[in-house]
């Protein structure tokens, strides 16, 4: 009878764990979702799908609103510059509980190979250029690799105007500052 016992036991045990489903945390995240702050979209489409954002920064005819994006039960920012009320950037804190490798073969099924790449120690910088558009991506690794920003720049705007500066720009020139 013990061992009829011990065998039921393992057999709950050991079938209950096998047909587990763990899907990783990102994997139903929609890379979708950034489409609405590409560049060329305008403000109030924005505002109606996330509510008014909070004012960053303003800087001549450029400004900047954060957003709130929601994945499960978290929230993470979105940065995005408007002239006119029309997008020319946006920027991304990727939450770090997203797997790189899900994250980034997202954005090679939407984009292609990247154009361009740089790894420095254990951070990779991803470079794309399609449609007129910079899709700059990073991720990095310590015991699990994953991503930690998303930025999209219109090309044509950064070519055109001497006046603007990506958000990326803005953060890459704090950073160099502060680490001197």
């Amino acid at each position: 009878m013990k061992s009829i016992s011990l065998i039921i036991l393992f057999y709950l045990v050991f079938t209950s764990y096998t047909s587990a489903k763990v899907d990783p945390p990102n994997f139903n995240f929609n890379i979708q979702t950034f489409l609405d702050f590409y560049p060329a979209k305008d403000l109030d489409s924005i505002e109606k799908k996330y509510g008014k954002g909070d004012l960053v920064e303003k800087k001549g005819e450029y400004i900047t609103y954060q957003y709130k994006i929601k994945h499960n039960r978290y929230t993470f920012p979105i940065f995005v510059q408007f002239t006119q009320n029309i997008v020319v950037d946006f920027f991304a804190n990727l939450p770090t509980y997203f797997l790189h490798d899900v994250f980034h073969q997202s954005l090679i099924n939407q984009l292609g190979k990247q154009k361009s790449y740089l790894r420095k120690e254990e951070s990779a910088v991803y470079i794309w250029e399609k449609d007129n558009l910079k899709h700059v991506y990073n991720g990095t690794c310590t015991i699990t690799c994953f991503p930690v920003f998303y930025s999209v720049i219109d090309l044509a705007k950064e070519a055109s105007d001497r006046k603007f500066k990506s958000i990326l720009s803005k953060q890459s020139e704090y950073v160099k500052s502060v680490t001197k």
